[in-house]
């Protein structure tokens, strides 16, 4: 075997479509794209997915379901087992930022009720669902909002 012999594979290798060369070479004339319409058109082929021909599309016709709150992005959740982690005491947003069970991104907090509290706490300015504050005061703290 030597450089000069070197072939590619059978059907590897495949010369191009020569278009608009006359009748003989089978795509003269239309170069194989029909008569009219828009693929036959330079710069016009290409329709986009959700497009259904004029008809109303899917994603239109379904009805849209249900309520997505902006809010709900900036409210943390913290379980209730989460605050038995501090230290027992005055709690609000600060405190919970700096013991990193809230991200930077949140701008309020709210406690929701899981697990078992042991310690006594006294939140300021965090809200709680009705569980954790009942669970809370169980404890001998208290909700301030």
């Amino acid at each position: 075997m030597h450089l000069n012999t070197l072939k590619p594979g059978e059907g590897a290798r495949t010369e191009r479509k020569r278009v608009g060369r006359g009748i003989g070479s089978g795509l003269g004339k239309t170069c194989g794209r029909g008569h009219k319409g828009s693929f036959a058109r330079s710069g016009k082929g290409k329709i986009k997915a959700k497009f259904e021909g004029g008809q109303m599309p899917l994603i239109k016709r379904l009805p849209k379901v249900g309520f997505r709150s902006k809010l709900k992005l900036d409210c943390a959740e913290v379980m209730s087992y989460q605050l038995d982690k501090l230290e027992a005491g005055e709690i609000d947003f600060a405190a919970l930022q700096a013991a990193k069970l809230v991200p930077t991104s949140a701008k309020r907090a709210k406690i929701v009720k899981k697990g078992d509290l042991t310690k006594k706490f006294v939140l300021k300015g965090i809200t709680a669902t009705a569980g954790a504050k009942a669970a809370i005061e169980a404890v001998g703290g208290s909700v301030q909002e």
